[in-house]
């Protein structure tokens, strides 16, 4: 529908987690966006599918972004911009944080190596500002994209996370992929052939970590309507996140000119499992880092799937969830190797 340029391997591989299914009483598979295959995997390259193919139609030389010192998304841009020949800057800090009273007080990741040694590889013009708000933050971005159209570039700006209707558009088609996957049937890691057609059936739920909000937007707007309950946990301290995520599912709506009306009080989305503050390791999604690599293993990040995975886990022990459940992988592998 919209004009996509080539990055990931899709369809991303779906599978049971036997062993936690067992531990959990559920019915647990995964779907594996850190296998995307590109720039160290990751649910951000689906959205830069469109944002670049958008960014090359404007006749953009140079895509501007921010994000924390540590950002997925700023590292798989600066891949992408790298593979269609555009420059790519990204304003970023530490630790942003929400406001002055919510100044993170224990330290994050490191500001070195991880995804910040990627953008360097690639030649993103990462700039670093002294540790702020949100809003000073997307102030910074600003400068720095009016800066560089002062110095004759043409710019095309994307907001954090590549949270745009575009970026929801996306991230609704990876509904519709998922949809199909288990439509056709799918892998049953060793279970009989005769159970296959157990696993044929709607998900239950649906559990990701939630942030800037477009895969949020976009899973919500794709299983609109189904028996699928989408549950993100929130990776962001912020308790107006669904006023966000409402606003971006409406230009979405306008988008597509397809409306599947949702309500603020419709979002499912769970703030427990944040721990200390964005950016910053919890002590539960350390621990569900270290289930899910020792029980299946498979790598989570300490940022996103981490605590998310830990936000399913006391979900499911909690009898909260349960049936037939997919946790969706974001991927943000590299965080891993900036964490103390």
């Amino acid at each position: 529908m919209f004009p996509r340029v080539p990055l990931i391997l899709a369809p991303t591989p779906l599978h049971r987690l036997p062993k936690l299914s067992e531990r959990l009483g559920l019915d647990l598979w995964i779907k594996r966006d850190d296998l995307t295959g590109f720039a160290m995997g990751g649910n951000k390259g689906r959205k830069l599918e469109y944002l670049i193919a958008d960014a090359l139609q404007q006749g953009a030389d140079t895509v501007v972004t921010c994000g924390s010192i540590q950002s997925n998304f700023v590292r798989q841009l600066g891949a992408a911009c790298a593979r269609y020949g555009l420059s790519c800057a990204a304003a970023t800090m530490s630790l942003p944080y929400l406001s002055p009273a919510e100044k993170p007080k224990v330290p994050g990741l490191r500001s070195t190596g991880g995804n910040a040694l990627l953008d360097e590889l690639l030649g993103v013009d990462l700039r670093v500002y002294p540790d702020g708000t949100w809003d000073e933050l997307y102030a910074a971005a600003a400068s720095l994209a009016d800066e560089l159209r002062k110095a004759g570039r043409k710019v095309y700006e994307v907001p954090v996370g590549g949270s745009s209707a575009l970026g929801a558009y996306a991230f609704s088609q990876a509904g519709k992929e998922l949809m199909d996957q288990a439509a056709a049937g799918f892998s049953t890691e060793g279970a009989e052939s005769e159970n296959t057609a157990t696993y044929t059936k709607e998900f239950d739920w649906i559990v990701f970590a939630s942030s800037s909000g477009s895969t949020h937007t976009g899973l919500a707007y794709a299983f609109h309507g189904t028996q699928t309950n989408v549950l993100g946990i929130a990776c962001d301290p912020e308790p107006d996140l669904a006023d966000d995520f409402q606003a971006l599912y409406e230009k979405l709506e306008a988008l597509t000119g397809q409306s599947r009306p949702m309500r603020r009080a419709d979002w499912r989305l769970d703030l427990r499992f944040v721990g200390p503050g964005y950016g910053i390791p919890s002590e539960a999604g350390r621990q569900a880092i270290h289930l899910m690599a020792r029980s299946e293993g498979i790598f989570l990040d300490p940022i996103y799937s981490g605590k998310a995975f830990a936000g399913l886990l006391a979900l499911a022990e909690a009898g909260d969830i349960g049936g037939r459940v997919l946790f969706w992988h974001t991927g943000g592998h590299p965080a891993l190797f900036a964490m103390d």
